[in-house]
Parts: structure tokens; C-alpha cells; sequence
């Protein structure tokens, strides 16, 4: 088994379970696997794992915000794949909100992909934004080689970012079920939110009662009638209620076309340990209590849930309103990319997951649903994009150590389960001191 690099794993995640294998890189790209008593001892390089170490593919992480250009200080090309890399995740695909300009335009996009592409350290695409002003702009997107679009059903926390009323939404659905294209949705109902008690002050309960489960059943109710309507493809992100499985069950022994992704904050931390004025755990929407997080477990295990993403959406320390705690003002977002795999990894195993189900859940799926499926994978022909992770070995979260631009999580001290060792992209380990090596995709490149 010849090739530019050789990965003998005693313990390797292949075809939806562990065992062993050597893995032969050429060019970039996985050639033969085979089992260990085949190895010829050729090779320009040979990695041996350790015993404790397990091989995994590179995550692939659908839900990035990175924030670059115009809200750089929150984050970074730079910050975020140096953080990514760390994490084991060597593909993301970065939101169109929160950097300014939105990605609504080519033209955006354009500056977008030229201030990424000398900073990246992991590969990289982009969603395009479906907001009002701009859904004539959907196709010219779609064929610059965006992965899909994202739109709100409520208020996106940026004013530059509107969302979509029901009209504006068919309108945005029915172009891109023309297109072909995936339409990405926060689906959290505006008249649903507007009608509970804002949130203001330090009271977490408050907070969670702001933003109730049925704002997320209403508005997913909403999408499924719409992709049924249009015959689109749509995706539910960030699903932190799990009343909306049932709904989204239904829909799809129906034969729509619609996914549904939730993250590692939802499934491994609950309300009831969440103190009064602890605005890190602040998000939209909420991180409700233990007996959703069964039932969202469960949905995962069922596969109602199809995959798991960081939703990696960090701020400044200063707009997380540490010193008012007041959950009404400060930002909603958890970063998180560092920690996912880890933090995953920590709360599957607590429930008798394995290892490959947090591969399918967070890197094979993901690929999938992006149509990136030469990643995610240990399999000839897929990009040799490797983790070395140890799941048996303990660690403390120092939120000062991440590669995050800002101190900011809600990770911050967690002891979790599993830690990265090494990670490869493209057949070459990254290290704190390599060249940005990642690429920028599009959609459809091979």
C-alpha cells in the first residue's frame, strides 16, 4: 500500500463502525484502505496512532458564522479556522449574516471570498442570505456557487439582515425550488415571539419564557407547508424544541424534502443548571430544560434529527452584558467551535453512543446534505481530511486557551471527555504554525 502518507490505526471509524486499517494518501485524497497485516512498510510518510487514539475524518460543520468583513473583532477567518483545525473540523461553511456586507450580493460574496482566502487554515464555502430587498439576487448567487441560502422568520438580531414575512418566504422558497437550491430557515415565528413577555433582567426563566417552544412548532409547521407548497428543499437549523419533532417526522414519510440540525449546547447543556445573570449561555432559540434535551436525544437517535452542527455564533466579551447579566441585552450566541467534538463525544457516550454516530452525525450527514460528499468519510476517493482523536481523555475548558478570537462561552470550565490530537487536511497536518493551507469551495466542486 503505496502512497504520500500512510495512517496505520490500530482504532479507525470506516463505514459506520470502529475498527482497524491502514490508510494510504496520494495527492490529497484517500487511495486504498486496507488492514493492517497488508501494510508493504511503503510510504513517503507513516503515521502510527497510539492505542488510546481513534481516526476520524474531519468534521465537516454546515453552521459557522465567522463575521469577516465588518465584525472582525467578534471573529475571524483567521481566529475561526485556527479554532476549527483545533477542534477537528477541517471544513465550514460561514452564515451570510453578521459580517458586513451580508452575503446577499455577488458582490458581497466577492469580498467575502477575497478576504477569507489568504487567512483560511481549513476548507471553507459560504451560504448566500435571502432577505426582502434582495431575492433577485437568489440565482445570480446560486450560480457564483453558494451552498444554499439563509433567512429568518423573526427578527435576526442584525439590522442589516431583515427577515422574511410569509409572502416574502414563499417568494424565497418557490425561486429556490426553481433553483434546485437548499433554503436554510431560523424557524422561530415573529407573532409568536411578539406576544410573550420580552425578556429583561437577570431571571434565566425569563428569558426562556421570552422565546417558547411553540414560536419554533409554529414557524416549522410554517416551512413544512411551504416546501409542500413549492416542492423546495429546506432545512431547519438550530432545533432547541423538541415538541417539533413529530411535525417534522411526518413531513418527511410524507416525501418532502426537508432536514433538521441541532448542536452540541442544546443536547449537552439544560436550564435547570443555568445561573440567573449567566448571559454566556444566551441564545436564540433558548436552551431549554432537561426533559426536552431526552426528547431531543431520542429525536437524534431516531434519526428525526439528521445531524449536529456548533452554530458558532461568538461576540465580544462587552456585549454579553457580563457585569448587568441581563439576558434581554446582552448578544445571543455561543461559540463553540472548538469544543464540539469534545463536548459531543462527551454527552453521546454518557447515553451509549459511539463514536460513529458522532461521525455521521457531525460529519458525514453534514457533508451530505451540502452535497460535499467526497468529505466527511473514511473512504477511497474522499479528501484526506483526518482527526486523531483520544475520546478517553479528560479535560477542563480554559476559554483563555481556544483559538477563538474572545474569552466567550458557555463551555468555559466544563470538563469534557476527548480531545484532538492531530488534525490533517488534505493529506497535511495542520500545526499552530502552518501556512493557511485551506481552499475555498463552491458548490458542486469536486
Amino acid at each position: 500500500m503505496e502512497g504520500d502518507l500512510v495512517i496505520r490505526a490500530p482504532r479507525a471509524i470506516i463505514d459506520g463502525r470502529e475498527q482497524s486499517a491502514v490508510v494510504s494518501v496520494r495527492g490529497g485524497r484517500i487511495v486504498a484502505i486496507g488492514a493492517l497485516d497488508t501494510f508493504s512498510g511503503k510510504g513517503s510518510q507513516i503515521v502510527d496512532l497510539a492505542d488510546d487514539e481513534v481516526l476520524l475524518p474531519g468534521l465537516v460543520d454546515t453552521h459557522v458564522h465567522v463575521n469577516e468583513p465588518g465584525r472582525t473583532e467578534w471573529e475571524g477567518f483567521d481566529s475561526a479556522t485556527r479554532a476549527a483545525a483545533a477542534g477537528g473540523v477541517t471544513t465550514i461553511i460561514d452564515m451570510p449574516l453578521n459580517s458586513i456586507p451580508s452575503t446577499v450580493t455577488v458582490d458581497a460574496l466577492r469580498i467575502k471570498r477575497e478576504v477569507a482566502a489568504p487567512q483560511v487554515r481549513v476548507d471553507v464555502g459560504f451560504w448566500g442570505g435571502a432577505v426582502p430587498d434582495h431575492l433577485g439576487d437568489l440565482e445570480a448567487l446560486h450560480e457564483a456557487g453558494v451552498f444554499g441560502f439563509k433567512c429568518f422568520l423573526a427578527d435576526s438580531g442584525v439590522e442589516e439582515f431583515p427577515p422574511l414575512d410569509a409572502d416574502q418566504f414563499r417568494t424565497a422558497m418557490t425561486e429556490t425550488a426553481r433553483l434546485g437550491a437548499l433554503l436554510i430557515v431560523h424557524a422561530e415565528d415573529a407573532g409568536t415571539l411578539a406576544a410573550a413577555t420580552p425578556a429583561s433582567g437577570r431571571v434565566y426563566g425569563d428569558f426562556l419564557a421570552s422565546r417558547p417552544p411553540t414560536a419554533e412548532d409554529v414557524a416549522i409547521a410554517q416551512v413544512i407547508d411551504v416546501t409542500r407548497e413549492t416542492g423546495g428543499r429546506s432545512h431547519v437549523v438550530h432545533l432547541s424544541s423538541a415538541s417539533a419533532l413529530a411535525s417534522l417526522r411526518a413531513a418527511r414519510a410524507e416525501g418532502l424534502d426537508v432536514t433538521v440540525e441541532s448542536c452540541p449546547h442544546y443536547l449537552a447543556l439544560d436550564a435547570e443548571h443555568i445561573a440567573d445573570g449567566a448571559t454566556s449561555f444566551k441564545c436564540c432559540p433558548p436552551i431549554r430544560d432537561h426533559a426536552n434535551q431526552d426528547a431531543l436525544w431520542a429525536g437524534l437517535a431516531a434519526s428525526d434529527i439528521d445531524f449536529v452542527v456548533s452554530d458558532h455564533s461568538p461576540s465580544t466579551a462587552d456585549l454579553k452584558q457580563f457585569d448587568a447579566g441581563d439576558f434581554g441585552l446582552a448578544w445571543g450566541g455561543i461559540a463553540s467551535l472548538q469544543v464540539g467534538l469534545p463536548a459531543m463525544w462527551s454527552a453521546a457516550r454518557e447515553r451509549g453512543h459511539t463514536l460513529a454516530d458522532v461521525v455521521r452525525w457531525m460529519a458525514t450527514a453534514t457533508a451530505d446534505r451540502v452535497g460535499l460528499h467526497h468529505k466527511g468519510r473514511l473512504a477511497v476517493g474522499a479528501d484526506a481530511d483526518f482527526v486523531v482523536f483520544a475520546p478517553d481523555e479528560e479535560w477542563d475548558v480554559d476559554v483563555s486557551a481556544l483559538h477563538h478570537r474572545n474569552p466567550v462561552s458557555a463551555w468555559a470550565d466544563h470538563h469534557l471527555t476527548g480531545q484532538v490530537r492531530q488534525t490533517w487536511l488534505h493529506g497535511i497536518r495542520i500545526t499552530n504554525d502552518s501556512a493557511p493551507g485551506g481552499r475555498l469551495l463552491t458548490r458542486g466542486q469536486r
